[in-house]
């Protein structure tokens, strides 16, 4: 398993790779797991969380970035094995209390075309086991009492809800705010608002990170965050005009 440890000796360890990514971040014999993967992966997460020593008084919390399926799918299991709060945003309440997906559309030419034909059919396809939340969060929700120098942070665009963590101010975990997938690019395919998840990025840029753990791929540099962001603000500003 990928980790990473930043200066105050916080770990992260991805758990889950493939197709989706969740990671746990882990301090002092404390954990955070953030984002909780496919149903098809639950074997595989369960292993390797018996494995790290998990327990329902160490496991904190399930951090969710945000609730389509997959990120979600297993957060009722979480829940049930480790009797562990589950964390969201506000924006996304409904969605985990019902098993629904937040729509999303295209990026490209190419996803736009197929998300206009089909997104609202797959997403109504794939739904998830229902779970109560926890503790809805807004714009920022500090993590320091539970021993973590790390905050949730509002990063939308992909979904109304989506949420990043940010640890030590040198780690970011985000979701699918940004993909790892096509080499020199941070774009998603997919979002529910374009314009509002690159200026998530000036957000992400804002908090200081070096490093950026996608739910999708591999991680990516602040270097090319910043490239990103500048190359899709001009394009989004050249838009308007």
């Amino acid at each position: 398993m990928k980790s990473w440890t930043t200066k105050s000796g916080q770990r992260i360890i991805q758990v889950l790779g493939g197709r989706s990514n969740c990671f746990l971040i882990s301090y002092r014999c404390q954990h955070l797991l953030v984002d909780a993967g496919r149903k098809n992966r639950w074997h595989s997460l369960r292993i390797r969380l018996d494995r790290l020593g998990l327990h329902a008084d160490s496991l904190r919390a399930l951090i969710l970035t945000h609730n389509h399926f997959d990120h979600a799918e297993n957060a009722a299991a979480i829940q049930e094995k480790f009797k562990t709060k589950i964390i969201i945003h506000k924006g996304e309440a409904d969605y985990l209390a019902s098993g629904d997906n937040p729509l999303v559309h295209g990026t490209t030419f190419v996803t736009r075309f197929l998300t206009d034909l089909f997104a609202k059919r797959l997403l109504a396809r794939w739904k998830y086991k229902p779970v109560e939340y926890d503790i809805l969060i807004d714009e920022r929700y500090d993590l320091n009492h539970w021993g973590f120098n790390a905050y949730l942070l509002h990063t939308p665009g992909h979904s109304p809800g989506s949420i990043s963590v940010i640890v030590d101010h040198e780690i970011a975990i985000v979701g699918d705010a940004m993909f790892g997938i096509i080499k020199g690019s941070v774009l998603p395919p997919f979002a529910e608002d374009s314009k509002l998840m690159v200026k998530s990025w000036a957000k992400l840029l804002d908090t200081g990170c070096s490093i950026f753990l996608p739910g999708h791929g591999s991680q990516r540099s602040r270097e090319l965050l910043r490239k990103q962001s500048d190359k899709y603000t001009f394009d989004n500003r050249k838009k308007s005009q």
